[in-house]
Formats: C-alpha cells, sequence, structure tokens
C-alpha cells in the first residue's frame, strides 16, 4: 500500500517539484506584486458591488438575463476575495502552509473559475432560449432564476473541493504535477480540458445566436421603418454578452493552456517562468467586467453614477456619442416577454424617441 503524506508540510512537495518559491516572490518583486493585486482586488470589489446594488436598485433590470449578470459580478466579487488570500499565502508563504491550507488557497481559484464559467453557460442556454423564440427576455420566473442561481455555486463549490475529497496525489506522490505540487497530473488534464471544451461550446453558441439575430434583425428592418438603434438593439445587446465572453476565454484559456502542459507532464515547456503572469491576466477578467457593463449599457452607467454621486434624484442622461444606448427595454405587463418584432416595429424601447436619436447623434 501507497504511504500518504496527510501530515507533511508544503515544502516536502515543493522541493519534490523542485520549484524554487522563496526567490521568485521577495523584494521588489513582491512588493511590486502585491501592490498591483491590492489595487485591482479593490477595484473588483467595489466596481462588482455597484453592479450588483444597480440590478437590485433599478427596476428595469428585473429580467432574467440581469440577474444572472448580477451573478457574474458576484462570481468576480468573489474571485477578487480567492485572490486576496492567495496574496497572503503565496511566494516564500507557499512552502510553510499546511495541506489542508492549501487546499483551501487552490480551492478559492477553482470555485471563482467554475463560478463564472457554469453562470456564463447558464446565460448562453438563456440567451439561446429567448433569442430563438424571437424575444428578448425569457419567461424564466424569479423562482427558476434563483434554483439556477443556487445549483451554480453548488456546482461550482463542488469542483473546487474534488482535489481535497481525494483526487490528488498525496498517496502516490509519483504522480504530483508542478504547478500544483499536491494536484494529480491526470486531475489537471481533466480540469484544463473540461473547461476548454466549455469555452469552445460556448463561443460556438454565441456566435450562433449573434448571426441569427444580426439576420433577423436585418430581415425586419428591411420591412419596417424606425431609427436605427432600434433595430439594432437585439445585436447590441449580444455583442456586450460576447465582449464578456471573449474577455473571459482570452484572459483564462493561457493558464489553462498551461494547467494542461502540466498534466501532460511537459518539462520542457517553461511553464515556472510564465505561471504568475497567467494568474494575472485571469485576475483582469474580474477588472474588465464592469467596465464592460457600464460603457456597453448606459442605464447600468447611469444607474452606477448615481449611486457613486449618492444622488437618486439625478436622472439625467447627458452622455451622448462614445455610449452606446441601454439595451434595457420598458418592462411590458405580460410577463411572457418582449418580441423583437414589437420591440422593432412598435418602438417598445426604453427612451423610445430619446435613444433614438441618442443613437443617431
Amino acid at each position: 500500500m501507497n504511504e500518504c503524506y496527510y501530515d507533511k508540510r508544503m515544502d516536502f512537495f515543493y522541493n519534490r517539484t523542485k520549484t524554487d518559491t522563496a526567490d521568485e516572490w521577495t523584494g521588489p518583486q513582491l512588493i511590486g506584486v502585491l501592490c498591483f493585486g491590492t489595487f485591482f482586488c479593490l477595484f473588483i470589489f467595489i466596481s462588482n458591488s455597484l453592479v450588483i446594488a444597480a440590478v437590485v436598485k433599478n427596476k428595469k433590470f428585473h429580467f432574467p438575463f440581469y440577474y444572472l449578470l448580477a451573478n457574474l459580478a458576484a462570481a468576480d466579487f468573489f474571485a477578487g476575495i480567492a485572490y486576496v488570500f492567495l496574496m497572503f499565502n503565496t511566494g516564500p508563504v507557499s512552502k510553510t502552509l499546511t495541506v489542508n491550507r492549501w487546499f483551501l488557497r487552490q480551492g478559492l481559484l477553482d470555485t471563482s473559475l467554475t463560478a463564472s464559467l457554469v453562470n456564463l453557460l447558464v446565460i448562453a442556454v438563456e440567451r439561446h432560449m429567448s433569442i430563438m423564440r424571437m424575444k428578448i427576455h425569457s419567461n424564466l420566473t424569479k423562482k427558476r432564476v434563483t434554483f439556477l442561481i443556487i445549483s451554480i455555486w453548488a456546482i461550482a463549490i463542488f469542483m473546487g473541493a474534488v482535489p481535497t475529497l481525494g483526487w490528488n496525489c498525496l498517496c502516490d506522490i509519483t504522480v504530483c504535477s508542478s504547478l500544483a505540487p499536491i494536484y494529480s497530473r491526470s486531475y489537471l488534464v481533466f480540469w484544463s480540458v473540461l473547461n476548454l471544451v466549455v469555452f469552445f461550446i460556448m463561443v460556438v453558441v454565441y456566435i450562433r445566436i449573434y448571426m441569427y439575430v444580426q439576420r433577423k434583425t436585418n430581415v425586419l428592418s428591411s420591412h419596417t421603418s424606425g431609427s436605427i438603434s432600434r433595430r439594432r438593439t437585439p445585436v447590441k445587446l449580444m455583442k456586450t454578452v460576447m465582449t464578456v465572453l471573449g474577455a473571459f476565454v482570452v484572459c483564462w484559456t493561457p493558464g489553462l493552456v498551461v494547467l494542461l502542459l502540466d498534466g501532460l507532464n511537459c518539462t520542457d515547456c517553461g511553464i515556472q517562468n510564465v505561471k504568475r503572469w497567467f494568474l494575472l491576466l485571469a485576475l483582469l477578467n474580474s477588472v474588465m467586467n464592469p467596465i464592460i457593463y457600464s460603457y456597453k449599457d448606459d442605464e447600468m452607467w447611469a444607474t452606477m453614477k448615481r449611486m457613486i454621486c449618492c444622488s437618486s434624484e439625478d436622472k439625467s442622461q447627458d452622455r451622448r456619442s462614445s455610449r452606446i444606448p441601454s439595451t434595457v427595454l420598458c418592462r411590458s405587463t405580460d410577463i411572457s416577454g418582449h418580441y423583437i418584432e414589437d420591440g422593432i416595429i412598435q418602438g417598445t424601447i426604453c427612451g423610445k424617441g430619446d435613444l433614438g436619436d441618442k443613437g443617431n447623434s
């Protein structure tokens, strides 16, 4: 029977992989990384809190899509917590950690990634269901959305805990990986391939939806009158979602590829030299998302600005050329949703003529 090493500290495993963590994060480099990480973590906490508060406060955002968007912001907020914990448990400190504390450090990161990934997948399904039925918003009830959000976090927590539950190399150190010294290489292959496959599926789904929406909008616009902003509203909403997805894929794919190479035991790939930079790139994803929300959606930006300025009576919409008009639709008394044709032909978009003029300005 193989000997298990649950009582060992992490220096035992790091020494086996010949990873010199003591010299990697010392002196000016360590200070720079901590300052960089602290600044962006604070930005993550504040900006994503504003996004969540905006969705709660503004009734125009009380639709399934925006509830899921708020949950994505919550996942980014959780990622900020994971990065803060990592900052104080990395570098020279890594070797002094117990096995359980190291599992907690990595589990928080894995949970945040899974929460964002599954949330984007659910948004993809929600967008597919609504757009293919010619609706801007789906018919999901609040109970169903709540169930989906709870399920997202249940899956995320489970996936983050998988190595702790037994898929590790503590009882067979010959299969330990290099980047994650107590993760087995087979788990890294499974983890990275699973996420990369989901990335590919989501990209295909979003491209299909976007092409369908743009084609349908062009067909309808040739038979209807109205401003350009009204006719292109569904396309703008999809552009916002695809921008978020694109940023997620760009920021996380390099790190997952590095994990895959480590799982395949690629000793000549130089993965130790790039691991920290790809981790910082993943951190940037949680910074970028709130910026994307506010830039792409005028109503979101206006709501966040009112909260920042602590002025609930400020309802001005002075932004003009650089902002894309809000894609939020006026809430109908019919809870079944809004039809794209109605939005184009009847102009059931919030602000109606104002947004149309604003989009053309």
